[in-house]
């Protein structure tokens, strides 16, 4: 997986990254509108053959939009962590 940013200041990230899909980014932007200092959060898959996402983000306030995608990334990996113990658990009574 490459990322690349192709456009940031203080209140605007959008970087692109190689090799995911609509099921990363959706997660990641769900929880980036999750965050109150998230002012606009999206992604955009410009070819439907090509496995290249586009994810933007737009801060409002002093928070930096580094700062709001790392903690939506961090929600992410909590949730995969968390689904993972109840599968387990789950599997286990089967």
């Amino acid at each position: 997986m490459k990322i690349r940013v192709l456009k940031r200041s203080s209140d605007e990230l959008k970087i692109e990254i190689e090799g995911t899909g609509h099921t990363l980014c959706n997660l990641v932007q769900k929880k980036l509108l999750e965050d109150e200092n998230v002012d606009l959060a999206g992604y955009n898959i410009p070819h439907p053959l090509a496995s290249t996402s586009i994810i933007y983000v737009r801060t409002k306030g002093d928070v930096k939009p580094e700062v709001s995608l790392q903690g939506a990334v961090k929600k992410a990996r909590k949730m995969n962590k968390e689904f993972g113990k109840e599968f387990q658990k789950t599997l286990k009574k089967i």
